[in-house]
């Protein structure tokens, strides 16, 4: 199934009028055309991204033995929710022991963007970020945490302002808790006491 833009901006123009609102007032003049255009352009933008295509173009083989993980924190992450189209925003450490091939940091920021940018749950990115790196990059280990806002928390239903969502997705040589924990505690700033820093 296609994206068709000029039927996204009139179900846009529509639902304004739903919602009894005018979509000809000064303020909302472009809105369907610019809620349309986020949603195309930049808010799911992720599903024309070819993953495989992405880790393979974006990696070299790995030429020596490497045990240590490799971690990249803060990558932004920015997703919406399928159930109520609400955007949910947050930060993804990622680490990695690199196994076949070596993947480019950029790469790497590039497959969260990739796969955060669906309709899709937290519970699918980490999971999903994790299992690419493992099947695509030829990783010996892989841990993923995701820390979020979410929209649809916050701003409805229980309007929970201050809460965020955690996930964590651990494979192979990083599955076990003991081998990941400390790397998502010194990325997160927080010690060993669980005190932040």
């Amino acid at each position: 199934m296609g994206v068709d833009r000029a039927a996204a901006r009139a179900a846009i123009r529509s639902f304004l009028l739903a919602l009894g609102q005018d979509p000809d007032a000064a303020e909302l003049a472009q809105t369907a055309e610019r809620v349309a255009d986020a949603f195309v352009d930049e808010l799911l933008v992720g599903y024309s991204v070819d993953v495989e295509e992405l880790i393979r173009s974006g990696s070299e083989p790995c030429t020596a033995e490497v045990r240590d993980p490799i971690v990249l924190d803060e990558l932004a992450v920015v997703t919406v929710c399928p159930h109520h189209l609400l955007v949910a925003e947050g930060v993804a450490t990622v680490a990695y022991v690199p196994g076949e091939r070596i993947v480019g940091f950029g790469t790497v920021a590039r497959l969260v963007d990739a796969l955060s940018r669906r309709l899709t749950l937290q519970e699918h990115i980490a999971p999903g970020i994790a299992d690419a790196l493992m099947t695509h990059g030829g990783a010996q280990g892989v841990c993923v945490r995701l820390v979020m806002n979410h929209a649809c928390l916050r701003a409805r239903g229980p309007v929970q302002s201050r809460a965020r969502a955690i996930s964590v997705a651990a494979r192979g040589c990083l599955e076990e808790p003991q081998r990941w924990e400390g790397l998502l505690r010194v990325s997160s700033g927080v010690d060993e006491r669980g005190e932040t820093r």
